[in-house]
């Protein structure tokens, strides 16, 4: 076992991938010789050479197309793009290429490529740098959306990713990148895509969450200190989603409330929210609560503290769904 962050733990899990299948290859700007912008490949060029983890242009839309042409001919493609909001650059390329391929190709091709990035806000960063984008790339069919929310999921999340034989979007969690520490196995193991989990069970009102928002949750449950018996999800993938998770979840407690850092219209807690109405109503005590950013682009690093979700509005995201 290593006592690793969820960036170590990307190293880790990148490393794993390229020891085991030479297919893998690494890509992105400065994930070479600079190890990434957050480190996060630091040391591999060296020990794997520059063919395998490969320092590009500072080019998203090459980033992407490069490594749809590399799927398509049996590679596995890891791209960095240094953060989220910069992959909407290469938006195209995902939704009329990537996701498309095997339909269009009628099974002949897949597109097995994992594009990894920084995601979301807490961090002080630029425009365009604490992008949530995570409904976006869910809307599109034949792509995959995984948001690890610690160490251990980090790495066998991403070694699921890379062996999966369609395209995978890889969100990883910036503010929390060096926040949390946990013992991971430094033998090779995966954590299966689509399965949420249940970090802590409770009676009384479901709380959906994943990436940096589980552990701001698991602060607001430190805090109640009891007041309620929460059962915390972290649903880990956003497509495809657990719902048969949930959905069990809200039928036990009869309430929830769902967090999530994106703006609130069309927010992934919409469809979350439309589940349940579909197949939990009746179980249902109390209307369910979203806690979201507001609909407006992220702002400058002053005005963060009251754009994201925290542990106060949580609280009174949970207190209104109890006290209805």
């Amino acid at each position: 076992m290593t006592v690793a962050t969820i960036v170590q733990a990307v190293t880790m899990g990148l490393r794993q991938e390229l020891t085991r299948d030479k297919s893998v290859v690494v890509l992105g700007e400065d994930v070479g010789l600079n190890g990434g912008v957050f480190r996060a490949t630091e040391g591999l060029q060296k020990e794997f050479g520059p063919d395998r983890v490969i320092d590009t242009p500072l080019a998203e839309l090459g980033i992407i197309g490069s490594s749809i042409g590399m799927a398509v001919n049996g590679m596995k493609p890891v791209a960095e793009i240094q953060f989220s909001g910069f992959a909407y650059a290469a938006f195209d390329q995902l939704l009329s290429h990537a996701g498309r391929i095997r339909m269009r190709s009628r099974g002949r091709y897949s597109c097995p490529m994992v594009l990894r990035t920084p995601y979301g806000g807490g961090i002080r960063a630029l425009e365009l740098h604490c992008e949530s984008g995570e409904a976006i790339f869910a809307h599109v069919p034949g792509i995959k959306m995984v948001i690890p929310s610690n160490p251990y999921d980090t790495k066998g999340l991403l070694a699921a990713a890379i062996r999966d034989p369609d395209p995978v979007i890889f969100y990883e969690p910036m503010r929390i990148y060096r926040a949390v520490k946990q013992d991971i196995p430094e033998n090779d193991y995966i954590v299966p895509i689509g399965k949420a989990n249940v970090l802590q069970e409770g009676d009384d009102v479901t709380l959906v969450v994943w990436g940096a928002m589980v552990k701001t949750c698991q602060d607001v449950i430190e805090k109640l200190n009891n007041k309620y018996s929460v059962e915390l999800i972290d649903l880990r993938t956003i497509n495809p989603y657990d719902a048969e998770t949930v959905i069990n979840s809200v039928k036990k407690t009869g309430r929830c409330v769902i967090a999530h850092e994106a703006i609130r219209t069309c927010g992934f807690a919409a469809e979350l929210i439309a589940a349940i109405n579909e197949k939990a109503l009746l179980s249902l005590e109390a209307p369910v609560v979203r806690v979201t950013s507001p609909d407006v682009p992220f702002p400058m690093a002053r005005l963060e503290n009251y754009y994201l979700p925290d542990v106060n509005r949580i609280l009174k995201g949970i207190d209104k769904v109890m006290s209805f």
